[in-house]
């Protein structure tokens, strides 16, 4: 089967991605898109980011075989809601949240009888709202899919398809192992950086104007993740709060390693553990997920 029509309900910097890259790779593909913020819908339309922005997320999803949920994790059920009695038969529900068992049993309890297949792009910036998404943000970007048991192969082989088309590399996998991996690699991360850079501006006899000035490239790219949309990572790590939390102690436990080892003296361990993490940085690098420019070099799309 493939998609000829889709909905993408939330036309901010992923649902505004999503529909710029379907007008770019898949032409013939109708697209149709809402927002619950007229402003967003305004500026949707201006921009062009799907073939037609609705008045309504009913209106939006009436004939889409592929309705994309593209609001944060915590609004899922709520927009699942607005269109449950809209869809039309056969369509398929998916979506590009970052937690993704929460989102599987918030659309399944929203939406019986629906077929719904999860899904989450991995790939963002720091910059949300209708003005920040563009076409190649996917490109070479996984995008993992978390199908329930029992879903249709056929449905899971499309959607593949169609991500795959929008220059995403993708991978099924369960959802709570999908929820464990991206504590470590995204949520975690995530609130270490809101921590630090929150630790760097209520330091005492450190002034906000030399915090800015003397950035240095650890601190400047924790800010950047920082800048990251609050309410987003709110819903982030409240849906996935086990895994995190699970992550989160086992961080503490190395830090307080770290911790000791400066203290004693211990180079060597230092010097060892800094070993190994240099060589995730160069193969995230070889995996094509990053490259070696600092980001100072970078455009705001590199």
């Amino acid at each position: 089967m493939t998609f000829r029509s889709v909905a993408i309900i939330g036309l901010g910097l992923l649902g505004g991605s999503v529909g710029l890259a379907l007008k770019e790779h898949l032409p013939q593909v109708a697209t149709t898109g809402f927002d619950a913020d007229p402003a967003t819908r305004a500026r949707a339309a201006e921009r062009g980011l799907v073939g037609s922005v609705c008045e309504s997320a009913a209106q939006a999803v009436a004939d889409a075989d592929l309705v994309i949920l593209c609001v944060p994790v915590g609004a899922m059920a709520a927009a699942a809601r607005d269109i449950a009695g809209s869809l039309k038969a056969g369509a398929v529900v998916s979506d590009v949240g970052s937690s993704k068992q929460f989102v599987a049993d918030a659309l399944a309890a929203a939406l019986p009888g629906v077929a719904i297949i999860p899904a989450h792009p991995v790939a963002g910036t720091e910059r949300s709202g209708p003005d920040a998404g563009f076409a190649s943000l996917f490109h070479n970007r996984w995008c993992i899919i978390t199908p329930p048991e029992g879903a249709d192969q056929a449905q899971v082989e499309a959607l593949s398809a169609l991500w795959q088309a929008l220059g995403a590399k993708v991978e099924i996998m369960d959802a709570r192992h999908h929820d464990m991996v991206l504590a470590v690699t995204s949520h975690l991360p995530h609130l270490i950086a809101y921590t630090i850079v929150g630790t760097a501006s209520d330091l005492e006899g450190v002034t906000e104007s030399e915090v800015i000035k003397y950035s240095a490239g650890g601190f400047r790219d924790f800010t950047r993740i920082a800048a990251s949309d609050p309410t987003m990572w709110r819903d982030v790590f409240l849906s996935n709060k086990d895994a995190v939390l699970d992550m989160l102690q086992r961080f503490t436990e190395d830090l307080t390693a770290l911790q000791r080892a400066i203290r004693v003296g211990d180079g060597q361990q230092l010097f060892d553990h800094f070993t190994r993490t240099r060589a995730i940085r160069r193969s995230i690098i070889e995996e094509g997920q990053d490259d070696a420019r600092p980001d100072f070099g970078r455009s705001d799309h590199g």
